[in-house]
């Protein structure tokens, strides 16, 4: 299916194809969206600019125009297969070839250095000012269309707590854009970057429609004492329900602590920030907030974020991509979490060293 449309939006002049090849048989959708942009009609937001309540998509889907037509902005071309296992439903994106413009790629490593692409950032992906403290930017190399990165102005490492400063920066941006977001804390739970970011992902993760794959198993649910866990899922996790229309950035902390104590993690520093004492994924949605302990980034070489726990892998090639089939998606959920049995209570450190060592890290 080949669609284009010609449309004007927040100043913008548009010639947009959206190429969807759908192979019903197999269940997969191979996916490209293509902006071939004219001049943009006004300047690209600045930090001097306020985001006003409401504006928040329209920045988004401006400054992504203007960020294709920069080259700055690089969507990452995808093929979805839609995957089922044991009655979980998964997405798994597979990368397909593209080559990137050569004016806007990451410098490369030097031995030793730590690149930061966040400090300074790319003016040209800058989207909003959400706080004093923190700002908005689109991901550079996104899958999902308008991904937004929630970025902290001073660098912190991604490995250190949350605070109510970062939830309030979340929370404001799904205030304005249902979605999934996210927080990857550190290396073993799928972080590629050490400056402190959350993430934000508009809804559907699925190209046939659905918000969160693995919402419907989070439906069946068993709540005490406000904590949830899903008695299908076979790595340790916890989940609160939320309120839309109640929720602020200090009831969020506060469910937040509920959870990483639920899961073990709360060693009673959270409060006063610092290093987290253990890896985990957050995620986030306008209805509940699950938290899942990791042990290991990867299981047998395929990596997983938060994005996993929802229910949508991402495979670098064919061979990762059979490999997916292979193992199935959630015994690869079940390789990189923490086993059911020790996620319910506090881990000793002796437990996690076991759990962490690199012969369990295929």
């Amino acid at each position: 299916m080949f669609v284009t449309t010609d449309f004007q939006f927040a100043g913008f002049s548009f010639w947009q194809p959206y190429v969807m090849m759908i192979d019903n048989t197999n269940q997969r959708y191979i996916g490209c969206l293509i902006f071939n942009c004219m001049e943009p009609g006004r300047q690209k937001p600045t930090e001097e600019d306020d985001l006003a309540p409401g504006t928040l998509l329209a920045r988004t889907e401006a400054q992504v125009a203007y960020a294709l037509h920069s080259g700055a902005l690089e969507p990452q071309p995808v093929e979805a297969e839609l995957f089922e296992q044991e009655g979980f439903s998964f997405v798994v994106w597979r990368k397909m070839l593209q080559r990137r413009k050569e004016k806007h790629r990451q410098p490369p490593a030097i031995a030793g250095a730590f690149f930061n692409p966040f400090l300074p950032y790319d003016p040209d992906l800058f989207v909003a000012n959400l706080s004093e403290t923190h700002l908005c930017l689109l991901n550079k190399y996104n899958v999902y269309h308008n991904h937004l990165l929630i970025v902290t102005r001073a660098f912190a490492e991604q490995t250190t707590w949350l605070t109510v400063a970062d939830l309030a920066a979340l929370w404001r941006c799904l205030r304005e854009i249902d979605g999934l977001g996210f927080f990857n804390g550190g290396k073993d739970a799928g972080a590629s970057q050490r400056h402190k970011h959350l993430q934000l992902v508009p809804f559907p993760l699925s190209p046939n429609g659905t918000a969160v794959p693995l919402e419907t198993a989070m439906e069946t649910a068993v709540f005490t004492n406000q904590i949830g866990r899903v008695p299908s899922f076979p790595f340790a996790h916890a989940l609160v329900q939320l309120e839309m229309g109640r929720e602020t950035a200090v009831s969020l902390f506060h469910h937040y602590r509920q959870l990483l104590a639920a899961v073990g993690l709360h060693d009673g520093t959270v409060e006063r920030g610092g290093a987290q004492a253990g890896p985990y994924n957050l995620l986030l949605t306008r209805r509940w907030m699950l938290l899942v302990p990791r042990v290991r980034a990867k299981h047998y070489g395929v990596s997983v974020n938060s994005l996993g726990f929802a229910g949508s892998m991402l495979a670098r090639d064919d061979e990762q991509l059979a490999l997916i089939h292979q193992l199935g998606p959630m015994n690869i959920l079940r390789g990189v979490g923490m086993p059911v049995e020790m996620g319910n209570g506090r881990l000793e450190i002796g437990d996690w060293l076991n759990l962490r060592s690199p012969i369990s890290a295929l």
